[in-house]
């Protein structure tokens, strides 16, 4: 079998405990279950194109006046512990605590005027555009990553179309538009089982479905085997094998990254070199509700570190024009710091990070009012957001639509205006 190591839990104030469901299981021989994934990318058509997402929650809600839109002449009570500092463009500033970000604005746009979220401990909206009561009855929305699947399916690398590090709901679409989920970026083969042995266990599953197989005039027994062979050869040699090996890469440019905090970000960059389309994870504790600023001292660097070397590797190979960067979190925090030093839910405005994706960056669209309290000029709905993430894809929102259980037909968003600012 398959050893793949779980993300570690999260516990927010709700009380709630989050973590990402292993799909694999012994009795599917962990490649199995890509080979479903296999064959219903195959069957929504392979795609020409190569442009990907890389979708970054900040899990718990970061504080956006404390990282991208800081208010320096609030009353101390609103406008927190922390310093604006300028950046290599004109008129942007951002936290001192984020340097490396400061000396590289002119490789990300900030929107802060993000409206449309939801105070909910949740990633769907980020990962969907929706709430999750959206079409509940008939399973829920879709991710980004799984409408992907659905319309492009693989690039044709031999990678998957989507891999989650977190829940990326897959809704009305089914299972077979699941992410792949590799948990934590370590794959291998354990208990003594080599490439050999794998495959010999795979053609035992072939000769036990002889008497289906000699009755099957249709070819799918041996698409099947075609499919479970190319999932075998994922685990076992393929690219994205290689890409979650992260002692592949130089020791220099993992240091760059950070080697725990930022391992993530270089295993995103990795997986969309691979042929992944969406990659999709969360980072960090953001539900500073006591000790906000604390938090944000020891967690600002880190992210400093990670998101600059990756906004780096993107553009030093060539990849800023095809991959497209995504960072924000389920919802912004309280104007008035509380009693403990920290921040509450605020859903009515919140900040979003982009980058890549051929977009016009180095500039800040929106603003918010004086104590961050709500969207002052130009607001950007999030669905604003994912009809950009999917124009950046070739996805038209216009137009397209996707065919509900219910036979119903559903677009993809109901806002389906791009932010035109970066378009």
């Amino acid at each position: 079998m398959l050893s793949i190591k779980l993300a570690a839990k999260s516990r927010y104030c709700d009380g709630i405990s989050r973590r990402s469901m292993l799909q694999l299981g012994a009795c599917t021989l962990g490649g199995l279950t890509l080979a479903h994934l296999f064959r219903a990318e195959a069957v929504a058509g392979v795609g020409s194109s190569n442009k990907a997402i890389i979708n970054i929650h900040l899990s718990g809600g970061p504080s956006h006046q404390d990282m991208f839109d800081l208010k320096p002449d609030a009353p101390r009570e609103f406008r927190g512990e922390f310093n604006p500092v300028k950046t290599n463009v004109a008129g942007i500033e951002i936290c001192e605590h984020m340097p490396l970000l400061a000396q590289m604005a002119d490789k990300y746009a900030i929107i802060r005027s993000l409206s449309g979220m939801f105070d909910d401990h949740s990633n769907f909206h980020t990962q969907t555009g929706f709430g999750r009561d959206s079409l509940r009855n008939i399973g829920g929305r879709p991710s980004i990553g799984s409408v992907v699947s659905k319309l492009l399916g693989p690039t044709g690398s031999g990678a998957p179309c989507y891999i989650a590090y977190n829940d990326g709901p897959e809704g009305y679409l089914g299972p077979v538009h699941k992410p792949y989920r590799p948990q934590g970026g370590d794959l291998r083969l354990v208990g003594g089982m080599d490439e050999s042995r794998l495959s010999s266990r795979t053609n035992l599953l072939s000769s036990l479905d002889k008497i289906r197989r000699a009755s099957d005039a249709t070819g799918k027994m041996a698409a099947l085997d075609s499919f479970t062979q190319r999932a075998v050869g994922v685990v076992t040699s393929g690219k994205v094998a290689d890409a979650l090996d992260l002692e592949k890469e130089d020791k220099a440019v993992r240091e760059r990254y950070g080697r725990d905090d930022g391992r993530m970000f270089l295993t995103a960059r990795r997986l969309v070199e691979a042929g992944v389309r969406v990659v999709t994870f969360d980072w960090g504790g953001w539900d500073t509700h006591g000790d906000n600023f604390n938090q944000l001292r020891r967690q600002l660097p880190n992210l400093d570190r990670a998101m600059s070397a990756l906004l780096k590797d993107l553009s030093d190979r060539g990849l800023d024009k095809d991959v497209t960067v995504v960072m924000w979190g389920e919802f912004g925090r309280t104007p008035r710091v509380n009693g403990g030093a920290g921040r509450d839910h605020w859903s009515r405005v919140a900040m979003c990070f982009l980058a890549g994706g051929g977009m016009k960056l180095g500039q800040v669209i929106g603003s918010s009012t004086a104590y961050a309290e709500e969207a002052k000029d130009r607001p950007v709905q999030l669905q604003e957001v994912f009809a950009t993430l999917y124009h950046n894809l070739g996805i038209d929102v216009s137009h397209t639509q996707l065919i509900d259980p219910a036979g119903r037909p559903q677009y993809l968003v109901e806002k389906r205006e791009v932010i035109r600012e970066l378009i």
